[in-house]
């Protein structure tokens, strides 16, 4: 059973009224307020939508509506029927008649695709754009990224992280007592050519204060030159995030809440994906315990305060996590309770703590762990499942959790609109009683069809309504 370790709530005392900020986000809720507390000022901020200007009374009306019915679920209430949550990916791309290549090179069909994909599907959040800029990694010559045209034939719809140990294993102590440090002139250099100069740069600790010491190494040509392109990736990263925000903006407007406020890692990940690899990682679990240790508990309060910087800017209290080695094929059940969950939940209560809503997307199969991963305060998290059984997530986090998920992106893209909709009713069916269900995709489907996202939304509206 799952133990209210943030301490008790009355839900007649939940706040009404947000504190919003200049920015138009909202306020650090105040230190002697309980975390459901803290979390109600932050539903409220996002129900508020402060900043957005609505297309018409009916478009308000919607989005308060569609906020609302989630806010419930995650409350662990009855909603009036269960939200849609579309996972669309890279679809908006192709339904605008354009390639991944193009997208990842023109912002102005970026706004076009997620403009239309809006219009035409009526899931219960903003579609918001989410594409890596090709002429970013191309200015800093990433070496972590193959995309289409780059690595990968211009056909192809994904961009592809390519995995290494960017982080040597006699490298933790550098981590842990400098990371600005070792962030500047040891990771960037190593996994962006374009920032090898900065391996020529005095470190901070060395010049105690004095710019000189740290200015003198920018009389280097090839440092020069790194920072320039810093400047010219920043130029461009800057150009899609306007475009996104504008799209978000409209979506807003338009009676759609954006779901995500913020993002987040497990510990464990942070390092096992970036930084030392899945290959370096495992190893450290048998020839350095200590160590990984070490640097695990090191940077979960970075974690947090990193989450939370997000959050109070946006306004938006969920939080997501993609779980990417913790699921039952990838990790021991033994190194899951030595490693990968402690310092996860240390982040998940820190940032309820704080009032935010850990999302924790959980990768893969996590039947074995959801017993283990019961032990939170009630309805202060959600659960996406990929390909969890749903019926048991139900049975052992259903008075715990609002859980999400888990319709296969597979499905989505090779059975018959017809069978999406079948498998979203068993879905609803399973886990809406009650409420604190979410109908979503296990991932990603970026090659399915109109038909398929409507026979989801189309679910929802046909069987998850409560009487």
């Amino acid at each position: 059973m799952a133990r209210d370790t943030m301490g008790a709530y009355d839900q007649e005392d939940r706040m009404s009224s947000p504190q919003l900020s200049a920015q138009g986000g909202v306020e650090e809720p105040r230190a002697e307020l309980s975390w459901q507390e803290k979390r109600e000022r932050r539903f409220q901020s996002w129900l508020a939508a402060p900043g957005i200007n609505f297309v018409s009374p009916e478009a308000q009306a919607a989005y308060r509506a569609r906020a609302t019915r989630i806010i419930k679920c995650l409350r662990l209430e009855q909603p009036d029927r269960v939200p849609c949550i579309l996972t669309p990916g890279n679809f908006p791309i192709h339904y605008a008649g354009i390639t991944t290549r193009i997208a990842m090179y023109n912002v102005e069909e970026v706004k076009r695709a997620w403009r239309l994909f809006q219009r035409d599907f009526e899931g219960d959040t903003c579609a918001v754009p989410m594409i890596h800029p090709g002429r970013v990694g191309e200015i800093t010559q990433t070496l972590t990224m193959k995309w289409p045209g780059h690595g990968l034939s211009e056909d192809v719809d994904m961009a592809q992280y390519v995995e290494g140990e960017y982080m040597m294993a006699n490298e933790y102590d550098h981590l842990i007592k400098d990371p600005g440090d070792y962030f500047l002139r040891v990771h960037l250099p190593r996994t962006q050519a374009a920032f090898a100069p900065f391996q020529k740069l005095a470190a901070f600790r060395h010049t105690l204060g004095f710019a000189g010491g740290f200015v003198n190494a920018a009389a280097d040509s090839e440092v020069q030159a790194a920072f320039q392109a810093m400047v010219d990736a920043g130029k461009e990263s800057a150009a899609f995030q306007k475009a996104a925000a504008e799209v978000a903006r409209e979506g807003q407007a338009a009676g759609f809440p954006i779901f995500f406020g913020g993002g987040a890692n497990a510990p464990f990940d942070a390092l096992g994906d970036t930084l030392r690899g899945t290959h370096g990682i495992m190893k450290d679990i048998y020839r350095q315990p200590e160590k990984l240790q070490e640097a695990l508990e090191t940077i979960t309060p970075w974690i947090i305060e990193g989450a939370l910087a997000q959050v109070n800017a946006s306004g938006r209290p969920i939080v997501f996590f993609a779980l990417h080695k913790g699921d039952d094929t990838f990790i021991s059940d033994k190194n899951f309770e030595a490693f990968y969950w402690p310092t996860l939940k240390k982040v998940i209560l820190g940032l309820v703590a704080e009032g935010c809503v850990p999302l924790l997307f959980a990768e893969g199969k996590m039947n074995r762990r959801l017993e283990a991963i019961s032990d939170l305060p009630r309805s202060s998290v959600l659960w996406w499942f990929d390909r969890t059984d749903m019926a048991r997530a139900k049975k052992v986090l259903g008075e715990v959790a609002c859980i999400a998920g888990n319709v296969p992106a597979s499905m989505m893209c090779l059975s018959t609109p017809q069978e999406v909709k079948e498998y979203c009713r068993k879905l609803i069916e399973d886990c809406g009683p009650g409420g604190g269900y979410i109908l979503t995709g296990g991932a990603n489907a970026h090659d399915t069809t109109a038909a398929h996202l409507r026979a989801m939304t189309d679910a929802v509206r046909e069987y998850g309504v409560y009487g």
